[in-house]
């Protein structure tokens, strides 16, 4: 009888173990389902826009059917975004033109959502009725692309969740803060929506949640439940408490959604990333992973290599004359600048720009103001061969690091499998390595979206809420980098035209062309890196050319529109040249809020 029991009970087991399987393999088949049904119902609500524009329809009526064929894309955004990432950018990308990645000579213009929207908002000009037709045209085309990819996308339990988890961190940066709809503002409707559309792939894989799982994904749903609501019930865009969302509603769901797919035993990603595949949230301590801004696995960073890397920087057998290191310009005391609107010069002048801050420059996929370099390696050989910065030479520096004792040592430990460790190489990665340790992610504001609410005050996290919303801060400097560096993927940083004047009451824009002067095209011209604000309280002067001294002037030119807005003819500035209306208590709470991303960690 006990025989007949342990085989029933057998049989049982592998029917379940069969049926969990199947389950397993027929979800990424619901969720492409999904995925091709909302795209459907994307593109039915384009073809209804393009129906109403060819019939004259009201300006209302087509501001109407635009919102909802973007809110429809959201619920598409998360998967398109992750598997189709080119064609998502012709959908939904900036809408500023860019080089064609695969000819220098060839400039992208930009298309899609972004693009139509300013037809249309505030209010349409009949007048641009073609233009408007074109370019619905455009994103019809191209929504036909994403269909024909999308029905042959074989999809992954693993790949579903760490998407699900990559659009919540892209409703915390780019979503909130306008990003891709600076106009219309229906960001939080459209914040809703791709929400929703996470718990409805959620939805999908509840069979597979049982016993002690369930209760992560109750949680889950729990917390997406209420950031919903919470977002449906925001309808103004500049009064929406973004702290209170990221903190309250962002950060859970996205720890919990990597909790439900441990839980489910998807396999962990073991690629590098900037942003590391574990990050529950965008404000972990460890989030992000400085070594994947290297060129290979030999340059990775190591705590022998660090060590150092720090003797060398400041050490002046680096430079020609043995008089400068690289220490002299970048002092940690100043978050490694140096106080001057521009370096001196070994010849008694000046340099051409500013020293910028060294904190966090190991999680930028391109150096310098003008993106020139895309490793801190190459960035440390320009600066030693630069005749205004430290006139050294490299194989001069390494012979002379071969006579010191100390050295030889150093670089044994930090290079043991080479036979020959101190060379050109070496030197360079070292210095990239030490640089890579200056980490600077423990702010006051770190601390507060980690849970501590002693750190930040009210007017603190007002100006928070300023700079993501109103201010218009964060959809340049993003958040929580807050340089140029665009989430939630992290692999591109931007450059921007902003019309940084000459002098702090000058109507000319600064003569420095920026990337211009490294390719001839009139989109580079006068463009700079979007550097980061962090420690930006103990960074001044500001700018490229350290034009400004206090964070007060940089507010004010921002809030007048920056060079347009200040009266400049510059034809290709990315800026909104709109002025942001900031009242001078607005302004205060900004400034606030910046300091508030000061980081006292002793380097």
């Amino acid at each position: 009888m006990k025989k007949i029991y342990v085989y029933g009970f057998l049989i049982i087991l592998i029917g379940w173990m069969a049926c969990m399987s199947k389950q397993k393999e027929t979800t990424p088949q619901q969720v492409r389902a999904y995925y091709l049904d909302q795209i459907d119902a994307t593109d039915t609500l384009i073809k209804q826009l393009d129906t109403k524009i060819q019939n004259n329809g009201t300006s209302n009526e087509l501001q109407v059917l635009f919102k909802s064929a973007r809110i429809a894309y959201k619920k598409v955004e998360f998967l398109a975004e992750y598997y189709n990432p080119l064609t998502a950018k012709a959908i939904n990308g900036a809408p500023i033109p860019s080089m064609d990645d695969n000819d220098q000579h060839k400039i992208d213009q930009p298309e899609g959502f972004q693009m139509i929207e300013p037809y249309l908002f505030p209010e349409y000009n009949h007048s641009q009725k073609q233009e408007l037709i074109e370019q619905v045209g455009i994103l019809k085309a191209n929504l036909v692309r994403l269909k024909s990819m999308a029905t042959h996308q074989e999809l992954a339990n693993e790949q579903i969740f760490d998407a699900l988890r990559l659009e919540v961190f892209r409703i915390i940066t780019l979503g909130i803060s306008g990003f891709d709809a600076p106009i219309a503002q229906n960001s939080m409707a459209e914040g809703a929506s791709a929400l929703n559309s996470i718990e409805k792939v959620l939805k999908l894989y509840e069979p597979e949640f049982i016993g002690d799982k369930r209760a992560i994904l109750v949680q889950a749903q729990s917390s997406l439940k209420k950031a919903i609501t919470y977002l449906t019930a925001s309808k103004d865009f500049n009064s929406f408490d973004r702290m209170h969302f990221i903190t309250t509603y962002g950060n859970p769901i996205s720890s919990s959604i990597l909790d439900a797919s441990m839980a489910l035993g998807n396999e962990k990603f073991k690629d590098l990333r900037a942003l590391r595949a574990n990050a529950k949230t965008l404000f972990d301590k460890d989030a992000f992973d400085a070594n994947y801004y290297t060129a290979s696995y030999d340059a990775h960073s190591s705590k022998e290599k660090s060590e150092l890397g720090k003797e060398l920087f400041y050490d002046a057998i680096l430079s020609g004359a043995g008089n400068r290191s690289c220490g002299s310009c970048h002092r940690p005391e100043m978050a490694f600048t140096d106080g001057k609107m521009k370096s001196d010069a070994l010849d008694g002048s000046q340099v051409r720009r500013n020293a910028p801050t060294l904190l966090n420059a190991g999680f930028q996929p391109a150096l310098f103001y003008d993106n020139r370099v895309s490793y801190l390696e190459d960035q440390a050989t320009e600066v030693i061969n630069n005749k205004d910065e430290m006139h050294g030479s490299l194989p001069i520096a390494g012979q002379k690091l071969k006579k010191n004792k100390d050295y030889v040592l150093l670089f044994k430990k930090a290079f043991p499998n080479d036979a020959d460790p101190i060379n050109d190489y070496h030197i360079r990665n070292a210095l990239g390595s030490y640089i890579r340790t200056l980490s600077s992610l423990n702010s006051p504001f770190d601390k507060y979206v980690r849970g501590d609410k002693s750190q930040l005050n009210p007017e603190e996290v007002k100006g928070f809420n300023l700079y993501m919303g109103k201010g218009k801060c964060g959809t340049c400097h993003f958040t929580p980098l807050f340089n140029g560096t665009v989430p939630p993927d992290f692999k591109t940083i931007e450059t921007e035209i902003i019309g940084v004047p000459s002098t702090p009451d000058s109507k000319k824009i600064d003569p420095d062309l920026g990337k211009y002067d490294l390719r001839k095209l009139d989109l580079y011209k006068n463009a700079f890196k979007t550097p980061t604000v962090r420690n930006i309280a103990m960074t001044a002067p500001y700018m490229h050319n350290g034009v400004f001294k206090t964070l007060e002037e940089v507010i004010d030119f921002y809030n007048e529109g920056g060079g347009v807005g200040l009266g400049m003819d510059i034809p290709n500035q990315t800026l909104p040249f709109d002025k942001l209306n900031l009242t001078q208590k607005e302004k205060k709470e900004i400034i606030a809020f910046l300091k508030k991303l000061t980081d006292n960690t002793s380097f």
